[in-house]
Formats: structure tokens, sequence, C-alpha cells
């Protein structure tokens, strides 16, 4: 691996060099003063995490220093706090919000359009992001963080889907989450969505038929997200009536489409090579983009550094490590800037294509015939 810079043990445990990472906790007063005042205010968290973080990386540039991987779980406190608080922070906010301009009335529907699309932006930017983080960790309390940050936004299925099968399958034709190379957006997004819970349950109900118990046996998580998804829905019905239901459905499906967006940047066109007989080589770090962009690397707690999570999933995010072009292929942006290019194929096509293809040449010069890759048609993995 590529030598960089190594932050120390005793500066990794320090409160200042978690501070960043609590950038989000920004978020919420913006929630609220466009709950209050309305009008255009209803557009800042859109305009702050898309816009504002990607000029900030424009002007910082990358941040390339690694931590020291022998720091002690105990020196991560501050960065794991921020996870762990944001569940109740986004549960007050969004369900306080949605009882204020449903009872007041002062917004108009427009308005309230509006603000729960910039709502949805955050539960899906930043809740999904930590949920995913939180889903990757043994304590309890922090799996249970993160179910209830899914149960949000009615995405629960997640947990199975991502750690069942997106880790195990991902870059191979049995992971809906890998987008295909020339696979634009718009084509991607409805395909995930109609793939993902059906792969998840069977994940699921696999796991329970070696153990040798039935899909339907109270063990199955799914009866979990059911519980969980139906009682946000009916405290959303409870709070704010019918408008109240509609408003949250809202903000659920633009969190969902956020984390889509994510997903189909994280892997594009990127395949593991296949060995014969349904097998696939070992995951590695050139199987996901990386970024370094410093202010979304802060927004999105290291999420960028996607290679290494991939390589080492059970990783705390203070902890991956970037990499260079020669170890992992490199986003030339960030990914606020590379979801919104990701919404404009054309524009995206002619940013990651050549990428790809260089990939190819780069790690795989022996496989000629690229087809079989390119359409997800190479034999499923044993």
């Amino acid at each position: 691996m590529t030598s960089f810079p190594i932050v120390s043990q005793s500066k990794m445990a320090h409160i200042s060099r978690a501070a960043p990472f609590w950038l989000s906790a920004a978020l919420i007063p913006l929630a609220w003063f466009g709950a209050i005042v309305g009008g255009w205010t209803v557009l800042l968290l859109p305009v702050a995490t898309w816009y504002l973080f990607s000029a900030i990386d424009a002007l910082a540039g990358t941040y390339e220093e690694n931590a020291d991987l022998e720091t002690p779980e105990e020196d991560l406190f501050w960065y794991r706090a921020i996870t762990i608080v944001w569940a109740p922070l986004q549960f007050i906010t969004l369900f306080g919000i949605l009882w204020y301009v449903t009872a007041s009335g002062h917004l108009s529907g427009l308005e309230m359009f509006g603000l729960f699309f910039g709502i949805g932006v955050i539960s899906g930017t930043i809740g999904i992001t930590y949920a995913h983080e939180l889903c990757h960790q043994r304590p309890k309390l922090e799996r249970w963080m993160g179910d209830i940050l899914l149960a949000m936004v009615l995405y629960s299925h997640f947990r199975s889907e991502h750690l069942l099968v997106h880790h195990r399958y991902v870059a191979t034709p049995r992971d809906p989450v890998t987008a295909r190379y020339n696979e634009g957006f718009h084509r991607y997004f409805p395909r995930v969505l109609r793939q993902q819970p059906v792969s998840a349950f069977k994940a699921e109900a696999a796991m329970l038929a070696r153990k040798k118990l039935p899909w339907h046996d109270r063990s199955n998580p799914f009866w979990k997200y059911a519980a969980l998804q139906l009682g946000m829905l009916t405290l959303a019905v409870l709070i704010g009536g019918w408008i109240g239901l509609g408003l949250f459905a809202w903000q659920a499906f633009i969190a969902i489409w956020q984390l889509e967006l994510v997903n189909y940047v994280e892997h594009y066109g990127l395949t593991r090579k296949h060995l014969g007989d349904g097998k696939y080589e070992h995951v590695k770090p050139h199987h996901s983009w990386n970024a370094s962009q410093l202010a979304s690397n802060w927004l999105l707690i290291n999420l960028q550094r996607h290679s290494d999570h991939h390589y080492k999933p059970d990783r705390r995010f203070p902890l991956l490590q970037t990499y260079d072009q020669n170890e992992a292929p490199q986003l030339p942006y960030g990914y606020p800037i590379m979801t919104m290019a990701a919404m404009m194929p054309p524009v995206w096509r002619r940013v990651m294509n050549p990428r790809v293809r260089a990939w190819r040449k780069q790690y795989y010069p022996e496989i000629e015939d690229w087809a079989p890759y390119k359409a997800a048609t190479n034999p499923m993995p044993r």
C-alpha cells in the first residue's frame, strides 16, 4: 500500500480530530429555520449538502492522511458518538417539524413539499450513511440505532441486503447494487428498487434454512423491519393526518433516491474477475471507486474511502484508509458532484466511461471479451 502520512493514536483520540465529522449536526438548525421562516429558506438543506460542501471540496482539495490502525476502540469515542446520537436527533427533527408545519398551517403546499425534500436529503445523505456505519458494528445499541434510522426512511431491508448480499457479491452479477457499465441511473434506480427487497429476503430465508428454520421464524429480522416501519407510518398519521403521512413518505422516497445515487457511483462499471465455474476473485480495493475530497468525507464520515471499506468492512469510519490511483480507481470529484452528474446520463458517461475503460486496461489486460461483464451475464457466484 502506498505510504501516506499516518495520524498517531494520541492525535486520533483528541476531540478536535473528530469535530469536523460533527458538521452534520449543523443541518438540524437549518431544517428548523426553513420550517419556521418558509419561502426560499426551505431549500437551504439541499443547497448546503450539495453545493456548500462541493465548494469547500474545491477549495480545500483532498485529505490523504491515514489513521494509525492500532488506534484502540476507546480512543474513537467522539467519532462513534455522532453516529449514535444522530438517530434521536433525526427522529425529533423529522417528527417535530412534521407536527409543527401541519399544526401551524403557515406553509403553503409547495413550501412543505420543498422542505420535506430537504429533510429527505439529510435523512438519506446523513441518516442512511450513519445507519450503514452502525449496521456494520457489533454492539446491539449501534445496530438498533441503525435499524431506527432505516425505518425512518422505510428502507429497513437495506441492512440485510448490504451485509448478506452486497458485501459478499459486490461486482458480480448477483449484486443488484453494482451499477453496470453504460447503465444510466434512470434505469438503475427502478431495477434496484425492485430487486433489492427480494434479494434481501431470500438471503435471510437462506440463513434460516441453514439453521433448519422456516422463513417465517420469529428470528427473521423482516418482522422487526415491518414493525419499526409500521410504527413510523402510524406516528406520521397520528401527528399530521394524511398530509403528515404524505410528507413522511415523500422524505423517505428522497432519502432512498439519495442512497441509491451513492450506490450507483460507488461501483459503477467495476467487476470482479470470473475465475470459472462460478468462482470470482476476492474483493480488493480496486473494486470500488475511491475519493479523498476533504469536506464531503467529513459530511459522509469517510464513506468515500469506499475501496478500504469493502476491503476491510469491519473497520470503523475514522480508521478507513485512502489509496492512490495505482491501488484503487479515483473519482474526479466527491459524491455531491458525482451524484449530480449521475442524474445526467450523457454527462456521466462522458466523465466515467473512459475511466472504466482505463481501469480495465490497468487491472485486467488479459480479459478480451467484456460483454458478459457489461451485461452481467457471467455465471452467478457459488
